[in-house]
């Protein structure tokens, strides 16, 4: 184990960090604000991967995809708040989790039906197919550059949005005091539609940024959100802030254990207890880790309600 693949795995690490980031601060801006629990943020994801692909796939534009992905997928989001989620604002909890976790179930057979079960195979633009030579004996792919590239740029652009114009004083205002935004005479309704909004537009930008290096395929939704809510637990819910500090560590420690802890393992363990044992302790690793921050910090690294 060189410095270079220590290198390779941190920057692995980071890029998958900063696509959970996009998922997470939709998540935590809907939780933090609207007090609503979405189960289904992950089916916009989904969406957003099918239709980049797709799109991908028949127009030829990578680019162009991702905007089709991002606007069919706000487009939806639209109208789920308006016909389903608006209802569940006053509701308890549980009503949320059980309401969005049916759309959870109609949203997978909505794909299935659309696009069959098959998993797709997004390609990767051309121009980013090969790998760029960052140093002597680092080969990277460009493509993972373009993901890392982007997450900081959107990062960056959510944070000069939150705290730096009016309607992000809106959002911060209502994460951090619903009623008192409320009795303050802020439109919470139009604040609430918005904030929805622009977490599906960044799900979808998500999913449709990982298509060509994970597998599209029902379900993917899912498996993306368990991590992206140790992301807000960690950070501290409704803190964009803290949903960044925390999926950069999520997305280090997950993919560190992932290729360090195996080889470790191996080398002071039987082979055959360390294969079991290494993959069963990297995924719990980012468990461990919010286990941890929450002895130290119950409310989250950046609690938005501190």
């Amino acid at each position: 184990m060189d410095a270079i693949f220590v290198f390779e795995q941190l920057l692995n690490g980071l890029g998958y960090g900063l696509m959970l980031f996009l998922i997470a601060a939709g998540l935590t801006l809907v939780f933090g604000i609207m007090d609503t629990m979405n189960l289904a943020h992950g089916s916009l994801y989904m969406a957003g991967a099918y239709v980049a692909a797709r799109v991908h796939e028949a127009s030829g534009s990578f680019a162009g995809a991702v905007l089709a992905a991002v606007l069919v997928t706000v487009a939806v989001a639209a109208l789920l708040e308006l016909l389903v989620v608006r209802h569940l604002y006053r509701r308890d909890h549980l009503v949320q989790v059980l309401a969005t976790f049916g759309i959870i179930l109609i949203a997978d057979d909505a794909v299935k039906a659309i696009w069959g079960v098959a998993p797709l195979m997004a390609s990767t633009p051309a121009a980013l197919a090969g790998p760029v030579q960052l140093f002597e004996g680092l080969p990277y792919p460009a493509y993972r550059l373009l993901l890392i590239g982007a997450g900081l740029l959107v990062a960056l652009g959510l944070y000069l949005l939150v705290n730096n114009t009016r309607v992000g004083m809106l959002v911060r205002a209502g994460a951090s005091n619903r009623q008192m935004a409320e009795f303050m005479g802020v439109r919470v309704g139009a604040v609430f539609s918005f904030v929805f909004a622009l977490g599906a537009g960044l799900a979808a930008l998500a999913g449709a940024l990982m298509a060509p290096i994970s597998s599209v395929q029902v379900g993917m939704g899912e498996a993306i959100l368990i991590p992206a809510l140790v992301v807000i637990v960690i950070g501290g819910i409704g803190s964009v802030r803290g949903a960044f500090v925390a999926a950069l560590l999520v997305g280090l420690v997950d993919t560190a254990g992932r290729a360090f802890l195996p080889p470790a393992l191996r080398a002071v363990l039987p082979p055959s207890v360390a294969a079991d044992l290494g993959p069963a302790l990297a995924g719990i690793a980012m468990y461990v880790l919010m286990a941890a921050v929450l002895t130290l910090k119950p409310a989250g690294l950046f609690p938005a309600r501190a």
